[in-house]
């Protein structure tokens, strides 16, 4: 996975997927992403560009502090960097963070 700069900041949509091969990477993570999603694999990698499946792959990212914040140290990014991806796809309202 190419590296990012803390101080570039991707689009919504590219952090997102950075998220997803994150926690696709881990079988626990990505066994429980689906669990809670009712995703099949399958329908995850045909869907998995859908920024609507980007926003609930940051959902459940930002749901857990101690993810986010190794998410970001693997990717170079800034731990807010998944904050801010989320906010730029949709499903998201300013007053969810």
């Amino acid at each position: 996975m190419q590296r990012l700069s803390k101080t570039i900041q991707p689009d919504a949509a590219t952090v997102g997927l950075q998220a997803l091969a994150y926690i696709a990477s881990d079988d626990t993570l990505i066994d429980r992403f689906l669990a809670l999603t009712g995703m099949a694999p399958a329908e995850l990698k045909e869907n998995a560009q859908d920024p609507a499946v980007l926003g609930a792959v940051l959902d459940f990212l930002l749901a857990d502090e101690s993810l986010v914040i190794a998410f970001a140290d693997a990717s170079d990014l800034s731990p807010e960097a998944p904050m801010r991806a989320r906010m730029g796809l949709p499903g998201s309202t300013a007053e969810d963070w």
